[in-house]
């Protein structure tokens, strides 16, 4: 991909994230790049793994989070300020993403969510591997989940928090087609590095009655072009973790 290219969807990222308020649509971004909206919207894709559309609508939640963690303004100024116009769209489509109401994150209530209600199978596939360091002296906890897109959204099908870079594994895997995460934050308390570090493998199609899977993935420093966090679910379980001990989900 050339440098133009990625000059240009970094440049369509930067108008959304400063418009976040107007209804910015996909046309107007593709002109502004001098692209037609199909191509446009293939680069960009390539680029992020989501398409424009899905990309803001991501970075409008992400922006919600922060003022709701930030400020006490109402969810229905919160709402207009990141380009919704009913507050019930807004509520809905950040319920969806983070995995609870904005009311329920702004009180910072814990997630109970589908990751640990997924039926058991009576052949639990298993899907393993190896998180590698971005650093070789890197130590921080990492959240690895298994979600249905290339965007940490809603609740993982299956979760662990790891002290550190290494192995993994999950077992009593729901079948389907899933795309494995990982995301790592500096811990008080912790001897880190400092960095937010992302990572993902995929998409890996569980099949039951296969007994093994292999996803290996490398964390890297986060980009302009990776999509936001939207569960809480991994920010929660980074916030509570305690060196040494894992915290599984599922």
């Amino acid at each position: 991909m050339s440098v133009a290219i990625a000059e240009a969807v970094g440049r369509a990222i930067d108008r959304m994230r400063r418009d976040l308020a107007e209804p910015v649509t996909v046309d107007e971004l593709a002109s502004s790049a001098m692209f037609s909206k199909y191509h446009f919207t293939r680069v960009f894709r390539q680029h992020t793994g989501l398409s424009p559309a899905r990309f803001l609508s991501a970075l409008r939640i992400a922006a919600a989070k922060e003022l709701l963690r930030s400020s006490s303004a109402t969810v229905v100024d919160i709402s207009h300020q990141v380009g919704y116009n009913s507050v019930g769209t807004f509520s809905a489509r950040f319920h969806r993403s983070v995995g609870m109401p904005p009311s329920a994150y702004r009180r910072n209530e814990e997630i109970t969510g589908a990751a640990q209600r997924i039926a058991r199978r009576n052949t639990p596939p298993v899907l393993r591997g190896n998180i590698s360091p971005h650093a070789r002296k890197l130590r921080q906890p990492v959240f690895i989940g298994l979600f249905p897109g290339r965007i940490m959204e809603g609740a993982p099908a299956r979760s662990v928090v790891l002290d550190c870079a290494g192995p993994y594994q999950f077992d009593d895997l729901p079948a389907g087609t899933w795309h494995l995460l990982a995301h790592s934050l500096p811990v008080a308390g912790h001897p880190v590095a400092g960095q937010s570090l992302v990572g993902g493998a995929g998409p890996v199609t569980i099949k039951r009655g296969v007994s093994a899977g292999i996803a290996d993935l490398r964390l890297r420093p986060r980009c302009a072009f990776d999509p936001p966090m939207l569960s809480a679910l991994p920010e929660q379980c980074l916030a509570s973790f305690e060196p040494r001990v894992a915290h599984r989900a599922g």
